[in-house]
């Protein structure tokens, strides 16, 4: 079940970059589980991971092989296993992997990340996915297809392929961005909660890199929801192949900025219309805060009510519920009589009560929406903000409950 009907996007091609996938059998049988991305020596890189405490394996090794050197050369994703709460036999087993693939490719091994998803608590079955390594090589392509075929070999609960990717000038130079991403429950960002991999073609350094990185994923990736779960193992990687026209200047900036910031949006809110059992592609949009934090507050209070989240499912206009969600909100001093929230067109609240113009029918009528927007004008300051979340229905609850069969 997904919220809109999102084909995966034509990839162009990026100088030195290859994409290739196997079926490793890691957790099933005849199914792309195995991915291996391949950057060019002029690549450099851009990462950020989970706050969990309980990071997985291939997130401490990732990080430590970053510190080691600034650029990397492959990344080697699987899906099945998330290789998390595995102790040193993991941290052994993600080493592993990265030797392996760097002997494959004749690089050393601090040049390749490994990234995991799936079940947490099992060994990686590294007979299997060793075995899988030479065919992901073998496969390794730089057109489009290459690219939504490694889309579909980092999947789990996902029920389709998501990609996101943009063509745009500056100074008159063409530049391309192209990402995929996986995730559709254990989603709550802390970072960012999934696995996202976005590689472009422009010439910048590795701090700038970083830095935009860090301001997308906090408006994109750290602003979805589908169930208020931070994953063990999130990742978000960002790679420039260093090949193309020159991004430095505050005008250049700027322009590449906003390229980045609509393919990570695209991504995240990719995530949301394929939530586990989602039917629903909600947008909150908090406005009128004294601090961005102060709006997000708002925003994920609402997200995360399972109330508000079952009436969204039931297409329910129990607005009581949404009121009652943005009022137990961690906001200090907090004047109810300011609050305004609107469900699409129709007021909602207003005056610490139910507006006067509200009717049970228009209400029905916006919930009964596969797309809604809440809006929540908190009436204290000029600060706003966006979540992205979905429903809670009773196909999550049985995705959820036979997760490990």
């Amino acid at each position: 079940m997904a919220v809109g009907h999102c084909p995966f996007p034509t990839m162009a091609p990026l100088e030195g970059v290859r994409l290739g996938s196997a079926m490793a059998g890691i957790k099933k049988p005849q199914r792309r589980d195995l991915v291996v991305i391949e950057l060019p020596a002029t690549a450099v890189t851009a990462a950020v991971f989970t706050q969990n405490a309980f990071c997985a394996a291939p997130v401490i090794t990732a990080k430590s092989h970053l510190a080691a050197t600034p650029s990397s050369r492959y990344w080697v994703i699987n899906t099945g296993n998330a290789n998390a709460g595995t102790g040193e036999k993991g941290l052994e087993d993600a080493r592993r992997t990265c030797e392996a693939a760097a002997e494959q490719a004749g690089v050393s091994s601090e040049q390749v990340l490994p990234f995991s998803t799936g079940v947490i608590g099992e060994p990686l079955p590294m007979e299997r996915l060793l075995a899988g390594l030479p065919d992901a090589f073998k496969a390794l392509s730089s057109d489009s297809e290459a690219w939504k075929l490694a889309g579909e070999g980092i999947l789990t609960t996902d029920t389709r392929a998501k990609g996101a990717t943009v063509t745009a000038e500056i100074d008159g130079e063409r530049f391309s961005i192209n990402g995929i991403t996986k995730g559709s429950g254990m989603i709550k960002p802390n970072m960012a909660t999934m696995l996202g991999f976005v590689v472009t073609d422009v010439r910048i350094e590795q701090s700038l890199l970083q830095r935009l990185l860090r301001e997308t994923v906090d408006r994109s990736f750290n602003a979805i929801t589908v169930d208020s779960d931070t994953s063990t193992n999130d990742a978000c990687m960002l790679a420039s192949t260093n090949t193309g026209v020159r991004v430095e200047t505050d005008e250049q900036i700027a322009v590449f900025r906003q390229a980045l910031q609509g393919v990570m949006t695209e991504l995240a809110q990719s995530i949301i219309r394929d939530g586990e059992g989602a039917t629903k592609f909600v947008t909150l949009d908090v406005e009128g805060a004294m601090t961005r934090q102060e709006a997000l507050d708002v925003g994920f209070t609402v997200a995360h009510s399972p109330l508000v989240k079952t009436a969204l499912y039931a297409s329910d206009a129990n607005w009581g519920r949404i009121l009652a969600a943005v009022g137990r909100a961690p906001v200090d001093n907090f004047d109810v009589s300011r609050v305004v929230i609107d469900l699409g067109d129709v007021r909602l609240v207003e005056n610490g009560g139910r507006a006067a113009s509200y009717s049970e029918q228009a209400g029905s009528r916006v919930m009964k929406g596969e797309e809604i927007t809440i809006r929540i004008d908190l009436g204290r300051g000029e600060t706003r903000a966006t979540v992205w979340t979905s429903d809670l229905s009773h196909d999550y609850v049985s995705i959820n409950a036979d997760y490990r069969s």
